[in-house]
């Protein structure tokens, strides 16, 4: 039977790869797609993101580029809570990315299904805050914080520290006791990582390293594209669609996505062609 990921009240079948379209409700996104407080925007543009395909939608409320700013926690619930109060009621399964506890235990109130947290559940109370709800966990690795990741980060072997943090923390979570089939994993892309650590990561995303877990792979548009390509933000949806399906390719379970519909079609290409389906 092909792995199920528990998200509160759905149940996630992997047999193939999800699409997870992303909703930013901030003022300064690295993509130029910041809805900030426009509520009506940011509903329009989440039931875009399910026309266009979507089966999971990811709402973030603070920006997490290189270089921001932490976001007051009233701030970022006041972005958040109006868009998903809405969202939620569509009958489909609403991820939140945040690290902070109290948000964590506000979104899963409004009806979210699933936290994304950046810190990996590494901030005081953050376990505390997911373990009593069955909603999805997903763990990420980052080096550093935000504003400081991209100055210089460095690693003896990227894909060992990467790995083996990831792993301890699902242990840590497994003996809080967070089901194996609430939890997935992150490699964090470009979270304190340089264009060689990405490449690294991108290139072990087959290797039996990832804790037996789903994994989750988020490179929309980031800038490691624009090292490769020379583009700039605004012109790499055929590098960031190039980059998801190569990722599907190795296995990873949601792609975490800015365009939609032109990743569903180089998805539904492969899955024809290699697959038969």
């Amino acid at each position: 039977m092909p792995p199920v990921l528990r998200c509160a009240g759905y149940e996630l079948e992997l047999s193939r790869p999800l699409l997870m379209g992303i909703v930013n409700l901030t003022p300064d996104s690295f993509s130029g797609d910041g809805l900030a407080t426009d509520v009506a925007r940011a509903i329009a543009h989440a039931e875009e993101q399910l026309k266009e395909g979507a089966e999971i939608l990811d709402i973030g409320a603070e920006s997490s580029r290189p270089g921001a700013i932490p976001t007051p926690e009233d701030e970022e619930l006041r972005r958040l809570i109006p868009v998903l109060a809405e969202v939620t009621r569509w009958g489909v399964p609403v991820s939140v990315d945040t690290y902070k506890p109290r948000v964590m235990r506000a979104a899963i109130k409004a009806g979210a299904a699933m936290i994304n947290d950046i810190c990996a559940l590494t901030e005081p109370g953050a376990v505390d805050a997911v373990i009593d709800s069955d909603c999805a966990v997903c763990v990420m690795h980052m080096q550093g914080r935000p504003g400081t990741m991209q100055s210089s980060p460095a690693y003896g072997d990227v894909v060992a520290e990467v790995s083996s943090f990831l792993g301890s923390v699902v242990d840590r979570c497994r003996q809080a006791g967070i089901a194996r089939d609430r939890l997935l994993v992150d490699p964090g892309f470009g979270f304190g990582k340089t264009l060689e650590h990405n490449i690294a990561l991108f290139r072990a995303l087959t290797a039996d390293i990832w804790c037996g877990l789903p994994l989750l792979v988020g490179v929309s548009r980031k800038t490691m594209l624009g090292q490769i390509t020379g583009q700039p933000v605004e012109c790499r949806q055929v590098a960031s669609v190039s980059a998801a399906l190569l990722a599907a390719m190795k296995g990873a379970a949601i792609l975490r996505v800015h365009d939609v519909a032109a990743t569903r079609d180089a998805l539904a290409v492969w899955s024809a062609i290699e697959q038969g389906d």
